[in-house]
């Protein structure tokens, strides 16, 4: 028997790290998480301002959550998987970031005045499965072709990995980020035990309740933590699909790169029934928004040729 997919909704963008600290009215976790990661006792009085941008579409941001305090502007992704390119969508995401910022104040960037700006900090919250070290650092300037002449242009991403054994500290300083991964380890604990991924989730989030972990926030976002998780996982299924099927038609047609265009052809096909969004087709497939929709203008030009046909 196969498994139950459950129906994805490609508008839901939201995901459960930044239903929890994406919301300015939960200031106390936003600066709960500043304060385990700086070393500062600031406290809910302090002025936060959300930053986090929801639209972004070019590429996958999931997760994303960012806020200014102390004229710090703190960008955090947290992800499932290990991605060395984060330091390069740090600086795109900062690109946006500042744009808006600049905007929001009437700033002119083109005057004889220097502006100042909030100074940045970026992290990246690893809960994945594959072993990682506690900390480090991501650079920008490992991804370059050619080193650039005494480290001039350099943008870094903090690496966190929030597993058990890797940041106890920093996890004690900071109550909710540890409530979130006993979220995340019940459910996956409950996955073991060979449980269907919505019983899960549900049995999860009703220990997290009964145990006084992120309770009044999952009393008050219950259905919409069950749905994010949801949709999480069903396009893990979906990525999963992808590759499989894309594999399989790039060896039917014989030749290597088949199996890329084949790959290609299954998201194009995937995001036109509306089971995948097209952020996370664009992640997949390691490519510009310009060039996935020339992807799909080229799909719908070919359906109509066999029309005619």
């Amino acid at each position: 028997m196969s498994e139950k997919r459950f129906k994805a909704n490609p508008k839901y963008k939201d995901r459960l790290f930044c239903l929890i600290f994406g919301d300015e009215k939960e200031k106390q976790k936003i600066i709960s998480l500043y304060n385990a990661l700086n070393g500062t006792n600031y406290s809910e009085d302090e002025e936060v301002e959300v930053t986090t941008i929801h639209d972004v579409i070019y590429i996958n941001m999931k997760n994303d959550v960012s806020f200014i305090v102390d004229s710090h502007m703190s960008l955090f992704e947290q992800q499932s998987s290990l991605n060395p390119n984060m330091p390069l969508r740090g600086l795109m995401y900062f690109g946006n970031l500042y744009d808006s910022y600049i905007e929001r104040r009437g700033l002119n960037i083109y005057g004889s005045k220097l502006i100042k700006i909030p100074t940045p900090q970026y992290y990246v919250l690893y809960n994945g499965k594959d072993d990682a070290p506690a900390m480090s650092e991501l650079k920008l300037s490992d991804a370059f072709v050619k080193e650039s002449p005494k480290g001039m242009f350099e943008w870094t991403a903090t690496f966190v990995n929030l597993n058990t054994g890797k940041n106890e500290e920093l996890l004690k300083k900071c109550r909710p980020l540890a409530d979130y991964m006993v979220l995340i380890n019940c459910i996956r604990g409950n996955e073991a035990k060979g449980m269907r991924f919505e019983d899960a989730v549900d049995a999860a989030v009703q220990y997290c309740i009964n145990s006084n972990v992120l309770k009044e926030f999952l009393v008050a976002h219950r259905a919409e933590v069950v749905s994010v998780c949801l949709t999480e996982f069903n396009e893990k299924m979906f990525v999963d699909s992808i590759r499989e099927e894309g594999r399989d038609e790039g060896l039917a047609e014989g030749r290597v790169e088949g199996r890329a265009e084949g790959e290609r052809s299954m998201v194009v096909r995937l995001v036109k029934k509306g089971h995948l969004s097209i952020e996370k087709a664009i992640e997949e497939l390691q490519i510009s928004k310009e060039e996935f929709i020339s992807l799909l203008e080229s799909a719908e030009s070919d359906y109509d040729k066999k029309l005619k046909a």
